[in-house]
C-alpha cells in the first residue's frame, strides 16, 4: 500500500521537533501527537497572528512545548538530551525568500548555524537514531530549465536559497566525517515542493495573501502569474518525512545517498494564475496583476519542478491529493473554522489522507 505509515511505529516514540511553531511544524505535531507519539517542541514564538499553532492549541497537545532559538546551541543540546529522543525532525528556519533579502545576516545565521546546531547536537547524543534535516525545492542550480532530481547541482541565487545550499554541504560534511563511523545514527536532508494547506497565515505565500486580500479589497493581487511552482498539500511532504525517518530508524535504506525530494506529479505543477483563478472563483474575488519594481526581489526562478521517481522507488511514497483537490481542503478547512475547532480539521483531514 502506497504511503503505509504505521502508526504503531510512532506510539510512544519520542520525538523532537524544531519550528513546531510554524505552519509545517504544527502540522507534523498534530501528526505525530494522532499517532501516539511523545513530541517535543522547539521553537520561535510564532510569527504571525493568528497562526495554526495558537489556533489549534499544539502546545496542549504535545508533551513539551519550549520556545527558545535554535542558534542557541547550549539549550538546544539540553533539550534534546533531556527530551530522551529517538528521532528528530529539523525545520526551524528564516524560510522566506524576499525577506532575506531584507535581512540576508538573520538568514544566514538562523539556517546555517541552526542546522550546525542541530548536526553537532545529534553527533554527540548517541540516542538519536534518525534525524530528518528539512532545506528547500530552492537549492538547485535553476540556470537550466528542468525537472531536478537529487543529484542535480546545487546552487542558490538568493541568501535564502544560499544559506540551505550551505546546510547541504554541512550535512555531506557531517555524514562523511562522523555519521559514516557510527552506523546507528542516520540522518537525511529532504526538499520539498512549495507546501499549502489550511492553516498557512505565513507572510509573503500566495494563498494566505489570497485571503488576506479577500478580507481587504476583494482582489488578488499578482506579482508573477506565469511562474510554475510544485504545489503540494502539507499532508503529502509531511507523510514522506514520516516514512523515511521510519526506514532510517529500521536501517532499511542502506547504500542510498540520503538527500531525498517530495513533490508532486507534474500535473500539479501549476502557475501561480492557476491557484489565483481557483481561489477567484470560490471566494468570488477579482484578480488584478502588477509588475515587480524591486529587480532583487524578482530573481526567483519562473519554473520549478522536481522529481520525485526516487521517493516512489525506494520509500513506496507517492502524491495523493492532486492539486484541486488540495485547494478544496483549504477552502474547506477555512469554512469549517467557524464551526469546528482547527485541531478536529486538521485530525479529520489527516484520517482522510490516510485513507485515500
Amino acid at each position: 500500500m502506497k504511503n503505509k505509515i504505521k502508526s504503531n511505529f510512532w506510539k510512544g516514540k519520542r520525538v523532537f521537533v524544531t519550528g513546531h511553531t510554524g505552519f509545517k511544524g504544527s502540522w507534523l505535531c498534530i501528526f505525530l501527537n494522532l499517532f501516539g507519539a511523545k513530541v517535543t517542541g522547539y521553537a520561535l514564538k510564532p510569527k504571525s497572528n493568528p497562526n495554526l499553532f495558537s489556533l489549534a492549541k499544539v502546545g496542549d497537545i504535545i508533551d513539551r512545548s519550549i520556545i527558545a532559538d535554535i542558534r542557541d546551541y547550549k539549550k538546544l543540546y539540553r533539550e534534546i538530551k533531556k527530551s530522551k529522543s529517538t528521532i528528530l525532525f529539523h525545520l526551524a528556519a528564516q524560510p522566506l525568500v524576499r525577506y532575506s533579502y531584507l535581512e540576508p545576516k538573520e538568514t544566514f545565521d538562523t539556517n546555517i548555524t541552526g542546522t550546525m546546531n542541530i548536526l553537532e547536537s545529534v553527533r554527540k547524543i548517541k540516542n538519536v537514531k534518525s534525524s530528518i534535516i528539512i532545506t528547500t525545492d530552492k537549492v538547485y542550480d535553476i540556470s537550466k530549465n528542468k525537472i531536478f532530481k537529487e543529484t542535480d547541482k546545487l546552487g542558490g541565487i538568493d541568501p535564502y536559497s544560499a544559506s540551505k545550499v550551505c546546510c547541504e554541504y554541512l550535512f555531506s560534511s557531517y555524514i562523511s566525517s562522523f555519521f559514516k563511523k557510527n552506523p546507528n545514527q542516520r540522518l537525511a536532508t529532504v526538499r520539498a515542493g512549495n507546501v499549502i494547506g489550511g492553516g498557512d497565515y505565513s507572510e509573503d505565500r500566495l494563498i494566505p495573501d489570497i485571503y488576506a486580500s479577500a478580507k481587504k479589497t476583494k482582489k488578488i493581487i499578482l506579482r508573477n502569474p506565469q511562474s510554475v511552482r510544485p504545489w503540494q498539500h502539507v499532508l503529502e511532504p509531511l507523510s514522506g518525512y514520516l516514512l523515511l525517518a521510519e526506514k532510517l530508524y529500521k536501517n532499511q535504506l542502506r547504500g542510498q545517498v540520503q538527500n531525498w525530494n517530495f513533490g508532486p506529479n507534474l500535473s500539479s505543477c501549476q502557475s501561480v494564475r492557476y491557484i489565483a483563478d481557483k481561489f477567484a472563483k470560490s471566494l468570488d474575488l477579482t484578480i488584478k496583476t502588477i509588475k515587480t519594481k524591486s529587480k532583487v526581489f524578482s530573481s526567483e526562478t519562473d519554473l520549478l519542478r522536481l522529481s520525485n521517481f526516487k521517493a516512489k522507488k525506494y520509500l513506496n511514497w507517492h502524491p495523493k491529493w492532486r492539486l484541486n483537490k488540495s485547494i478544496d481542503k483549504i477552502l474547506e478547512w477555512n469554512k469549517e473554522k467557524l464551526q469546528k475547532k482547527p485541531l478536529n480539521i486538521c485530525e479529520e483531514q489527516i484520517k482522510e489522507f490516510l485513507k485515500d
